[in-house]
């Protein structure tokens, strides 16, 4: 571990903390059954803003090899994802008329749930995934062409040295993971061929601090983005923000349009527009996250007090998506096999094995309908309507599902 003492993105020091914490798990090492009684590692877990450039971050770094080498989320066991990729595939092969003279290109791919689209339009694809274990199920299952590395400037010019630059470049959910924004973003200006875009996916600060979602707060995330501090980032590194559109993907998303520099025409009016409504609410200052951390705090009491009253009542409770924010919010909350027997998950590789610091056992979502706990906590609260749908039996027979975020509400 490491702690920064200055912004990640512009350098600057003077960094006010938002919001801590304290230790927690690394939330994606996820224990098997005999690592249970071994102490398990926990690192400060903090939030803050840099008065700068905007940018909030955390400010304890883990290596990238730690975290990312061996990985257990995969973007396929999410119908969501899947269909949300699809038809962001189609529309770019449409309007920028890609084919087979065409490149696109992934960093941090993941299995190939993306890029099996373009695939399937006949455009030629890469993939980048520095996870081992997930890149070779990218190529095995789907085919797809990838380079198991992390992303950054020395390999985008090895692959632009070879002839290998993009006509577009995805970035889902990734640049919040990256250490050295400078390398990475100067990686996609010098990948990028002339003309080419750079589609970028990352959870909206906007909608992080009004909706409490601090359970997206854990260590793979070390930045959270305003489009200001965004806007900025790029700029520094010859490229600009060429549209941008709010989606409603992990509880509020940014899906940016960025362009070299050179290449940029002007920029879409929501990007001015949503610059100025930023400025207008205060993101740009320190008072506008004075409030993040009480809020979390009461939070923390009520969701608290609400599991107590359920398990007077004799309710039993199960939780539903093994994911990092559940991870979070659980260790956050203090709450373990005290209020909640167990969680489910979908995805076959987290199935049998433990929630990190709260040690809650993992198992199939089958488990729902077989064991018909009265009340399901939807930790993967961003996938409501997917999850509750796939579980229509599971509520036919009288259970009920729970959403923590922004407040204990039943679906």
């Amino acid at each position: 571990m490491s702690r920064i003492d200055a912004c990640r993105s512009c350098s600057k020091a003077g960094l006010e903390t938002i919001l801590s914490l304290g230790a927690m798990p690394l939330a994606n090492s996820l224990l098997r059954a005999d690592q249970l009684d071994a102490p398990e590692p926990r690192h400060p877990l903090d939030l803050a803003f840099c008065p700068a450039c905007s940018l909030v971050q955390i400010t304890e770094t883990v290596p990238p090899e730690e975290l990312f080498r061996d990985y257990l989320y995969f973007s396929s066991f999410s119908d969501g994802m899947v269909a949300h990729a699809r038809e962001l595939v189609g529309r770019l092969v449409r309007e920028r008329r890609l084919g087979a003279q065409s490149l696109a290109v992934e960093v941090a791919s993941n299995d190939g749930y993306l890029l099996q689209w373009y695939k399937t339009a006949s455009v030629p694809v890469l993939g980048i995934e520095p996870a081992r274990n997930v890149a070779a199920v990218a190529e095995r299952d789907r085919g797809i062409p990838t380079i198991a590395e992390f992303f950054d400037l020395a390999l985008a010019q090895r692959l632009a040295a070879e002839g290998r630059r993009a006509d577009v470049i995805h970035a889902n959910n990734v640049l919040a993971h990256v250490a050295d924004l400078a390398g990475f973003v100067a990686g996609i200006r010098t990948l990028l061929a002339p003309g080419g875009v750079a589609i970028i996916e990352v959870p909206y600060l906007g909608e992080m601090i009004p909706r409490l979602e601090f359970d997206t707060i854990y260590h793979e995330h070390l930045c959270y983005f305003s489009l200001t501090a965004l806007d900025a980032l790029f700029r520094r590194h010859g490229l600009a923000i060429a549209d941008v559109e709010e989606i409603a993907l992990h509880g509020g998303s940014l899906l940016l349009q960025v362009a070299r520099d050179e290449d940029a025409a002007t920029a879409a009016p929501r990007v001015a527009a949503m610059l100025a409504r930023e400025r207008s609410i205060g993101m740009t200052a320190p008072p506008y996250y004075a409030d993040f951390a009480p809020r979390v705090a009461r939070w923390r009491d009520q969701f608290r007090a609400f599991l107590a009253a359920q398990r007077r009542e004799g309710r039993r409770i199960a939780a539903y998506g093994a994911a990092a924010k559940g991870a979070t919010l659980l260790n956050a909350a203090g709450i373990g096999r005290e209020s909640i027997d167990f969680v489910v998950d979908r995805s076959t590789y987290k199935q049998g094995l433990f929630m990190p610091g709260v040690h809650l056992p993992i198992r199939p979502t089958e488990a729902l309908q077989e064991e018909q706990p009265d009340l399901v906590v939807l930790l993967a609260w961003n996938f409501r309507e997917e999850i509750v749908a796939q579980q229509a039996a599971y509520v036919r027979r009288g259970g009920r599902f729970v959403v923590p975020i922004p407040e204990v509400a039943f679906v």
